[in-house]
């Protein structure tokens, strides 16, 4: 009986500590989502990898900025599929690019990418996946 009830603890604890790991890496708090940004250069490289697509930038705030690398974080490759339409070659090496972002509260050149543009297309690909699945968000994205 005793190692029974031993064995029912020791799982309920691994079974709590693995929410806890869990619900912290799914945190959002290193991002102010209070302030968005944008920047303005080019994909230096896409890393379409789970857990989060990771979208690397040499751009600037401002005209006259030196340009810098950013780190743009984005959801996992299956949310940005099935929600927003993205596909591996969405956005690549190359492309020119305004990134609209929340950035990292530390002040790092990073953030998580809200919505990217193309700028010779004018395409644009949105990482709000509860934004993206709303009705007419093209339409009203537009205006």
């Amino acid at each position: 009986m005793k190692v029974k009830n031993l064995t029912r603890l020791l799982v309920f604890a691994i079974t709590v500590s693995a929410s806890a790991l869990a619900l912290a890496h799914h945190a959002t708090t290193m991002f102010d989502r209070d302030k968005v940004l944008a920047i303005t250069g080019v994909v230096k490289e896409v890393q379409w990898t789970n857990p989060h697509v990771g979208i690397f930038v040499t751009g600037t705030l401002k005209d006259g900025d030196t340009p810098a690398l950013w780190v743009l974080e984005v959801s996992s490759p299956g949310n940005l599929t099935r929600a927003g339409g993205w596909t591996r070659s969405s956005v690549k090496a190359g492309d020119k690019v305004v990134v609209d972002f929340w950035p990292l509260r530390n002040g790092n050149k990073g953030g998580y990418l809200k919505r990217v543009t193309l700028t010779d297309t004018g395409k644009f690909y949105n990482a709000d996946i509860r934004a993206q699945e709303s009705p007419n968000l093209e339409e009203r994205e537009q205006k």
